[in-house]
């Protein structure tokens, strides 16, 4: 997968990014809006990176500057080594990006879109592989169909296909599974997985936080162009303070039990009630006294432990509320 030798250490990052700045702004004027406010950060070699953000956060701006679609106001972008003002030939080849869009011309075939997109890269027709790339993502019985007839899965996965022609040893995924079923969106999960594992560093944004939590090593997170967050994925969902206790009661819920430890307290079912509370100013055992001491009776208790997207959403609300 990886075809491409870097030219520095092995040891540097599959992306580097330093005080990425880019402002939207009229020619000659220093207005405008602050899309990416000096963002920096590394993507391991190797792993699969999340990359989140609420819609406007400042991802797309990121990926165009890396695809070269965008240009950036100041700071350096590093893709495989290769600095994307000083090398962008080379920069570029490192470099694969599956974008939101379906972007491909519907009168062609699968195999014709991927031998005009080797053409685009100068690969010669004996160093192709769209018949492999085509197996690769389940298409080979559709070699021959034309793209405006292939499903919207189909049509994801050709574009995977697309961005992996000239071997780069990145590939970008932007939203891979946006409005895509459950089905499909479990096959993509397992062509990133299988990419991954032959040697494919992958940076993937997402809205599904569940698919981010499962797929990725390292999550970065970034709001109003800046990044807020930036942890391996396990420490990251520990970075969660609440923690949720569902009680069930022998009886109706018509009266709320109340707690300084309480974060929130609501009914969930006639009989439930769902707690939450913050796991670094109470415990489970504090809680359930206290319901107790109320003169309820509890007959069953389950807990449910912080995930990503609690994480995210504490994350982001903070710095809309401090912004």
């Amino acid at each position: 997968m990886a075809g491409m030798t870097k030219p520095s250490s092995s040891s540097t990052p599959a992306i580097a990014i330093r005080d990425l700045v880019k402002r939207y702004a009229p020619a000659g004027t220093d207005e405008g809006k602050l899309a990416l406010k000096g963002v920096s950060f590394d993507v391991p070699e190797g792993g699969i990176f999340g990359l989140l953000g609420p819609n406007g956060a400042g991802k797309s701006t990121l990926i165009n500057i890396l695809a070269g679609m965008v240009m950036k106001t100041s700071g350096s972008v590093d893709i495989w080594g290769f600095d994307i003002d000083r090398d962008t030939r080379n920069a570029k080849r490192s470099i694969g990006i599956v974008p939101q869009e379906i972007v491909f011309d519907p009168f062609f075939t699968p195999f014709e879109v991927l031998e005009n997109q080797a053409g685009l890269y100068g690969i010669t027709k004996a160093l192709r592989r769209s018949e492999d790339l085509l197996r690769a993502v389940h298409l080979a019985d559709k070699r021959n169909a034309y793209a405006r007839t292939l499903s919207g899965g189909m049509k994801r996965r050709l574009l995977i296909a697309k961005a992996l022609v000239h071997r780069p040893p990145v590939l970008v995924l932007d939203e891979p599974t946006a409005g895509v079923d459950v089905e499909l969106r479990r096959q993509l999960w397992e062509l990133v997985s299988e990419l991954n594992r032959e040697g494919a560093t992958i940076v993937l944004t997402t809205h599904y936080l569940e698919e981010a939590e499962q797929l990725c090593d390292r999550i970065a997170i970034i709001n109003h162009g800046e990044l807020i967050a930036n942890k391996p994925t396990r420490e990251m969902v520990g970075m969660a303070r609440e923690k949720i206790i569902v009680l069930t009661f022998d009886r109706d819920v018509t009266a709320l039990p109340d707690h300084p430890g309480f974060v929130k307290c609501e009914v969930s079912g006639e009989r439930v009630l769902e707690i939450t509370y913050d796991k670094d100013r109470s415990n489970a055992g504090e809680i359930l006294s206290a319901v107790q001491a109320q003169g309820f009776t509890i007959v069953d208790v389950t807990t449910r432990e912080a995930d990503l997207e609690d994480v995210f959403v504490s994350l982001t609300t903070e710095v809309r509320e401090t912004a």
